[in-house]
Order: structure tokens, then sequence, then C-alpha cells
């Protein structure tokens, strides 16, 4: 395969800072108003930041290596990575536009020129759709950086129907595990629904065990519990949520679904049980990222507590939905369950460099985050933890991450498979009917 010429934008590096060593063996070409961008950033006290802050020091590690302008090789089995000027200006867009992102355009044009005279393709890596137009406007060709994409449309969804003899449906009512078909294939964890192929009706239940207590390569039946602090299961995918969220050997689990199905509700009522009821954790751990939806309301006066008060309000008002429905508490209020330590409702920011043992862990609205902040949360797990990510890949207010690229679809995509892993896509609004019809015509 020939060698390929990747010139890359500002927005690569801040969505992926490792990005430049994934290239394979092909060359990278980096702009040097991307340099004085990543400059700009390096001093914003957010994930922006903290990436530019890697790739500075990154790229300041490789001039031991060499001149950036000649080209340092990246690794052993990587291509060279060069600082380029635009050695001349292309006079397309005088006056208009963004300067930074028509200098970075000229070195794309200037090099595709340069390039296609000996036969190489230059390609033009940018997370910016307008820009990607305007490359090609002018003959340069682009991409979306598409290393973590993720096609959500064939996002994995946890569970499978497999139509079956009434017999075999019978089996497992009657021993309770049965061996798995040999016709279909599962993930661990997995979830499935048999159906009896003469009769729809008659269905069950089932969970997949690769390995486990109840042997291998077997699916075991599985009964709607009937009460979690007062919630119950309304569908079977809330069923199948709860086995996942109730069994202490799965260790990390994702709940994806539209507004109104649930996933927040579930989490809570499940970690609640488990820390209040059954001591399984010390404690539940609630948090969810700052974005807001629309315009921002600006600076908010008081203490932490007060600042954060109208971002978690969604988290409270499920506690006090949960809490209400729960005849333990007389006084139907959150401040009860922080007062004996039993939950703990934070910014997710104070998460970043902590290591938190044996908590049960919720991150709601985790498709607002980048997989890179997925995955520092991740490793935030101490011993005996729980982490537990739900959200709505369709409904983001980051504007740097869509629904193919956003870290709750990415950690979907890359944990599949895992034995310590379970997910669960829920399909049907139990809020409403009103929020369920304005969930799907809206």
């Amino acid at each position: 395969m020939a060698k390929k010429n990747f010139v890359l934008d500002t927005n690569v590096l801040l969505h992926d800072p490792k990005a430049l060593e994934k290239f394979e063996d092909n060359d990278i070409y980096l702009p040097i108003v991307v340099i004085e961008e990543i400059d700009k950033f390096k001093k914003n006290m957010n994930e922006l930041g903290r990436n530019a802050r890697y790739v500075a020091r990154f790229l300041d590690s490789l001039r031991e290596k060499g001149r950036l302008d000649e080209g340092v090789k990246l690794g052993e089995d990587l291509g060279t990575l060069r600082i380029v000027f635009s050695r001349k200006q292309v006079d397309l867009w005088p006056q208009i536009g963004n300067p930074a992102d028509n200098a970075i355009l000229n070195v794309a044009l200037e090099l595709t020129k340069e390039k296609e005279a000996i036969g190489e393709t230059v390609i033009f890596v940018t997370k910016d759709a307008n820009l990607r137009i305007k490359a090609d406007a002018v003959g340069v060709k682009s991409e979306d950086y598409k290393n973590d994409r993720v096609e959500i449309g064939e996002l994995y969804s946890g569970e499978v129907d497999y139509y079956c003899s009434g017999s075999l449906i019978s089996k497992i009512y009657q021993d309770g595990v049965i061996e798995r078909p040999q016709d279909l294939e599962l993930l661990p964890n997995q979830f499935v629904t048999l159906i009896n192929s003469e009769n729809p009706k008659n269905t069950a239940l089932a969970r997949y065990y690769k390995t486990g207590e109840f042997g291998s390569d077997v699916l075991k039946r599985i009964d709607p519990v009937d009460d979690v602090w007062g919630i119950s299961p309304r569908n079977k995918q809330q069923t199948f949520a709860f086995e996942l969220l109730l069994d202490p050997s799965i260790n990390l689990v994702t709940l994806v679904g539209k507004a109104g199905t649930g996933k927040t509700l579930l989490a809570i009522a499940s970690g609640l049980m488990q820390v209040a009821d059954e001591d399984t954790y010390k404690r539940l751990l609630i948090s969810r990222p700052v974005i807001p939806m629309g315009k921002d309301i600006g600076f908010l006066p008081g203490d932490v507590e007060s600042k954060m008060g109208p971002w978690m309000k969604p988290l409270y008002d499920n506690l006090d939905f949960i809490i209400s429905r729960n005849e333990e508490y007389s006084v139907p209020s959150y401040k009860e369950l922080e007062n004996q330590n039993i939950l703990q409702v934070e910014p997710l920011t104070y998460i970043r460099g902590r290591s938190i043992p044996e908590q049960f862990i919720i991150i709601d609205e985790a498709q607002n985050l980048t997989p890179l902040e997925v995955k520092t949360i991740i490793t935030r797990a101490g011993e005996g933890t729980k982490i537990v990510l739900t959200g709505d890949p369709y409904q983001i207010d980051n504007p740097y991450v869509d629904a193919n690229t956003n870290g709750l679809s990415y950690l979907v995509e890359h944990f599949k498979g895992e034995p310590i892993f379970g997910h669960i896509t829920l399909i049907k609004g139990e809020r409403s009917y009103l929020a369920e019809r304005a969930a799907e015509l809206l």
C-alpha cells in the first residue's frame, strides 16, 4: 500500500492528544498555525487545556530526535512528523473566514500540489465539517478523524431475539440453564429473548454466560425483579438493565436510550439498594458533566454545592422520586442519604486524579464526554468499585463530540465482549405518554 501524507488540523489533536501515533507508517504534517493554536489552548484548565499541554510536551520531546522542520520519526512502525510553513499565500479567500483555518488549508493545498507531481496522496484531516467543505472546494482531499469513530446505527444493543422450538423454552423454564444453541453467536453477558417459532407469545428471557458459576457457554433464564427501592421494571430491557446493575461481578455497565426510558432511575435505585440495604458498596457516588443545554446561565454565586445545584437537579429529582416510594424514609429528601454518608453527588471535575474503591459510581449524561474523558473516569475505579454510565448518543450538548465520536458510544464498542462488562439499549419510554411521544416525534 502506497504511503499517504496527512495534514492535521488543531481540533484533531485537541480531541485526541495521541492522534499523532495513530496514522501507522504514513507521514504527518503539522502547519505552524496548529502549534500556535495549541499554545493558546494549553492555558485552559479543562480537558482541552490538558490535551493541548500533552501535545506540546510530546512535540517538545521529539526535538531531541531531530529537527521538526526536516522531519522526525515517530516510532519504529510509524511515519515521520514535520512542522511546515506555507511558503506562499494562496489568495483564495483574502480577509474572509477564519485566518487560522485558511492558513492551515493553504498548507494542505500547497502540499497537495507538490505531492501530486510525484504521484503521492495528501489527506487533510479535520473534525470541522465546514473546513472539509472548503477543502473540497479547492481540490484538497479531506476526511474526519475516524480513529475513535463508532457507527451509531450499528451500536451493540446488548440483546438479541432467537426463534426456537417450544421444547427449548420449556427446558429453560424447567432447568433454569441450557447450553447455547450452536447457531447462536453471543458475547458475554448478552441477553437473549427466546421466542417460540410456532407461538410467538411463548417466550423466555435469558443471559449468556461464557464462563461462570452457572456453567460455561450457557444461557441462564432470568426473571424480573419485584422491587428495587420502590422501582420495578416495566419492560424487558429494564429487566435486563437490573440484571446487570444488581450483579456485583459486572464492574462496568452502560445504559443507552432516549429520554424517559429510565436509565438514571434504574441505576440510582440499584445503587441505593446495594449501598444502603446490602452493604455491597460503601457509598453511592453520582456525577455528570457540567454542560448546559442552550445558552449558559453564566457565573453562579455561592459555595460548590450552591453552584452545582442547577446542574445536578435532574439527579436530585430522581433521588427524591425513589425515596418518596420507599417506606423506610419518612422524609422524602436526598439530604437524609447524604447525612448518612450513603450518597455523594459531586461535579465530574473532582474525579480526576482520585482512586475510588468499593463504591457504586453513576456517570449520568455520559454522551457528552470524549473517549479520553471516559477513559480517565474508568481508570479511577479502585478494587470493588462498579461504574455505570448512562446517556443518549442522539442528545448531545458538547460541541466537540457527536453521536459517532462521543465517549459513551466509544466505550460500548470497545468493551463489548469483556466478561466484566454489560450493556443494554433501553427502547421504550416509561416516563409518561407525553414524554414518549415527544421523544419519538420531535
